[in-house]
């Protein structure tokens, strides 16, 4: 008789050992023949340590008449324990192959939803724009204004669903985009505001991810103040030095206005951070300053 218990703790040991400490240590980093050595290692040292307490515990405990075959009791406990390890290692791995599995069959489903999307949402815009071409040609010649506010228009909404498709796009192509955006909502405006765009030196060559600026600007016009008998105005700066992108946007406000940064309002900020955070996360500053009369956002980009 002897202490069959003993092979619970032992196997349960070789488990944790073997899956937790020699697979991610050797295996995963393609150690093979110390991924062998180990495991042979663990399941030797578990089968004379089991023989070693069973061994005893029949001698001096249960006292069992007879002599005990040590070697004997050592092979039977080498051979147990390594075929319920296996046993529950192979186990373990189908149950894990079978759970990736279901994974790679959702996320392909997600991967064909995402392709018809991408594929209808495709369809949209061409009809969108034979749309605007539509307009476009039932406007009077003589009605510049409408005309060239359209164009305008278009070729926003062409950056946005083209261009825009990339990881990155050329920084000259980016701000010749906020260009024409600066211009489409500036007749949105009343005449009485002032904006003022300064495009200092641009390194040549340099990519952004798009869309980055525009949200600062937007903001800038949604909550310009409007007010009567002062100065409403807009200072927009962006230069670049080296591969660092600097960029500084201002608005006069409301003295009653919090600003973009307030919680009901800073949806499109909030956004932007996340962005840069998973863009250029340790690459970037963004800090705002939130005057009386004055709102500014300061944004500066490490674009290497």
């Amino acid at each position: 008789m002897t202490i069959e218990f003993c092979y619970l703790i032992f196997i349960t040991a070789d488990y944790y050992i073997i899956n937790y400490f020699i697979v991610p240590a050797f295996l995963f980093k393609r150690k093979y023949i110390l991924f062998i050595t180990g495991i042979l290692m663990t399941i030797f040292l578990s089968a004379w340590g089991r023989s070693v307490i069973a061994f005893n515990m029949s001698l001096y405990y249960f006292h069992l008449p007879g002599n005990i075959d040590f070697p004997d009791l050592f092979l039977h406990s080498l051979i147990n324990i390594t075929l319920w390890i296996l046993l529950i290692t192979v186990g373990k791995m189908m149950i894990e192959r079978s759970q990736a599995q279901s994974q790679l069959e959702i996320l392909e489903k997600e991967r064909v939803k995402n392709e018809l999307d991408y594929l209808k949402a495709q369809i949209n815009p061409h009809a969108l724009f034979n749309s605007l071409n539509t307009v476009y040609g039932h406007i009077e010649k003589n009605n510049q204004v409408a005309r060239n506010t359209l164009l305008q228009f278009s070729e926003l909404l062409r950056y946005q669903l083209y261009d825009c498709s990339e990881e990155k796009v050329s920084l000259e192509n980016e701000i010749a985009y906020l260009k024409n955006f600066i211009s489409f909502h500036r007749l949105r405006k009343d005449e009485t505001l002032l904006v003022s765009l300064h495009i200092g030196q641009i390194e040549p060559g340099l990519q952004i991810a798009p869309l980055l600026l525009v949200v600062l600007i937007e903001n800038a016009f949604k909550f310009v103040s409007n007010s009567s008998d002062k100065e409403n105005k807009i200072c927009i700066q962006i230069s670049s030095d080296g591969n660092m992108l600097h960029s500084s946007i201002s608005n006069t406000k409301e003295i009653q206005d919090a600003g973009p940064d307030n919680k009901s309002k800073g949806i499109g900020v909030a956004n932007l951070q996340r962005r840069l955070e998973l863009l250029y996360k340790g690459k970037y500053e963004y800090r705002v300053t939130n005057e009386t009369y004055i709102y500014k956002s300061f944004l500066t980009i490490d674009l290497t």
